[in-house]
């Protein structure tokens, strides 16, 4: 991590919120390349994600891909993918496991959480500042229909 990104607090210049998507370690290098969950009804979890994506400025993709879809930040090589596991087996969410999204602004966090109610998410948290993270930490959780935990996260104070 070169210096300046050690005096941003680990991100570099200007990353807050852009870049990636996912996490910046350096200017222009992505610290995922792709997050993968499973899921046992990719049409209502393709629905869902849908739903909740949007407001955060991710577009599904267009894919040739059987059994699976894949959401990008235009201009981000970072994705988020959904399907059957490989191996046959059912799928199963991690104990533990959470995938966290970077909203644009706290209006997108609560337009996000709302859109995956409505779409059969479950509630793990309503929209609101979580200071026990950090004072301008704005956040939601919810379990999408499989079960699988996510976070909507705002930083840096942006008002929605």
């Amino acid at each position: 991590m070169d210096r300046q990104a050690t005096r941003n607090n680990g991100r570099s210049p200007g990353s807050e919120g852009r870049g990636c998507g996912i996490g910046t370690l350096a200017e222009g290098a992505c610290m995922f390349s792709h997050v993968t969950i499973g899921t046992h009804d990719l049409a209502r979890a393709a629905a869902f994600y849908d739903a909740v994506l949007a407001p955060l400025g991710l577009r599904r993709l267009a894919l040739e891909v059987p059994g699976w879809a894949a959401w990008e930040k235009p201009g981000s090589p970072a994705r988020f993918w959904v399907g059957k596991p490989a191996n046959g087996l059912p799928a199963s969410w991690g104990n533990g496991a959470m995938t966290a999204f970077i909203a644009p602004s706290r209006a997108a966090v609560a337009a996000g959480h709302a859109a995956g109610l409505a779409a059969g998410g479950l509630d793990e948290g309503a929209p609101g500042l979580r200071p026990h993270y950090a004072p301008d930490y704005y956040g939601a959780y919810l379990r999408d229909p499989g079960g699988n935990k996510l976070h909507l996260v705002c930083r840096d104070g942006v008002a929605g």
